[in-house]
């Protein structure tokens, strides 16, 4: 049984699994017409999955603004309703959007914009504060960095939120986040496929929690094979960032050939390769988080049924190594 993680140095205690709240935003794209959601979701279901996580012990549900252009932090606020004292909310900031168009039309890293962005999220939530706040540029300027920080300690001075993290790959960023006393966290790509040694150093020398984004590699390590996706799914035209996919084709030969050669490791103990990726996140740090992706309550079950099994072992992780050749 996995045990709950402390963020970082905030004394705020979550699941060991978080659940990720990108795909039940819906549909949405950039001005070019990319899709940036991941296909057509179905709210009344969304609430019934974020209800059921909640009844199987998941704590902690991290959004963004952008989601679904404000959509995923309504239908998150709607699911937990009475039910918010009870969990840990993380939201993120710095992209511009149009509700009604759904689509994003830029970014902001000013502090005006952090303190509207941050207002509307709190009533799109329907909550008067967020436990954990995310810068989600993920390339921004050290020096912007260093400025919002700063901006984000005012605000956990006007209790407006408990505490804050930047998303991004760049340990060197995330390290100038890390200087803030309410720093929390850095949430960063993690998977099988994706290790970040230099990020989990960074982590367990500034005391920080690792919140893993993509760590079912985008399905890729939930089972999913070749085959047609939904027009409206970032993965049936994957931008240059992200790996395993081909255009139109869905999941990327070389990529399933990778997934099949873990496929015993992962799968050992009854688990699910679901299970099993996320199995592999918590034996590689007890600073990590993991936060897969849901739009069902079939999802929902699976991947917080990860927490019953545990991590994978020591030897596991030496032999996911010797076959992936690193």
């Amino acid at each position: 049984m996995e045990t709950n993680r402390t963020l970082g140095r905030s004394g705020i205690e979550v699941s060991p699994l978080g659940f990720g709240c990108w795909a039940i935003g819906g549909e949405w794209s950039d001005l070019g017409g990319q899709p940036l959601g991941w296909g057509k979701v179905d709210d009344d279901e969304s609430v019934r999955a974020i209800r059921r996580a909640l009844d199987l012990g998941v704590t902690f549900f991290d959004t963004a603004d952008v989601y679904g252009t404000g959509h995923s932090e309504r239908i998150l606020g709607r699911a937990l309703g009475k039910r918010r004292a009870d969990v840990v909310v993380a939201t993120k900031w710095g992209n511009l959007f149009d509700e009604d168009t759904r689509v994003l039309n830029g970014q902001d890293a000013s502090s005006d914009h952090a303190r509207e962005a941050l207002t509307t999220s709190l009533t799109r939530l329907g909550t008067d504060y967020v436990d954990l706040y995310q810068l989600h540029l993920s390339d921004a300027h050290p020096d912007q960095g260093a400025r919002l920080r700063d901006l984000c300690e005012e605000f956990v001075r006007e209790g407006l939120i408990r505490a804050y993290a930047w998303s991004t790959d760049d340990p060197a960023r995330a390290a100038v986040f890390a200087e803030g006393p309410h720093c929390a966290a850095v949430q960063h790509a993690l998977n099988v496929f994706q290790d970040a040694p230099e990020m989990l150093a960074l982590c367990e020398e500034s005391g920080l929690a690792s919140i893993n984004r993509s760590p079912l590699a985008m399905g890729l390590l939930a089972g999913r094979r070749q085959g047609a996706l939904d027009a409206g799914d970032i993965r049936s035209r994957p931008p240059a960032w992200l790996p395993g996919f081909s255009d139109g084709d869905g999941a990327a030969p070389d990529w399933l050939a990778r997934v099949d050669a873990l496929k015993d490791i992962l799968t050992s103990n009854g688990r699910t390769l679901a299970q099993g990726a996320l199995a592999w996140i918590w034996a590689r740090s007890p600073r990590t988080v993991p936060i897969p992706g849901f739009r069902s309550v079939a999802q929902t079950e699976q991947n917080a049924g990860a927490m019953e099994k545990g991590p994978l072992t020591a030897e596991q992780l030496t032999e996911i190594n010797q076959v992936l050749e690193r």
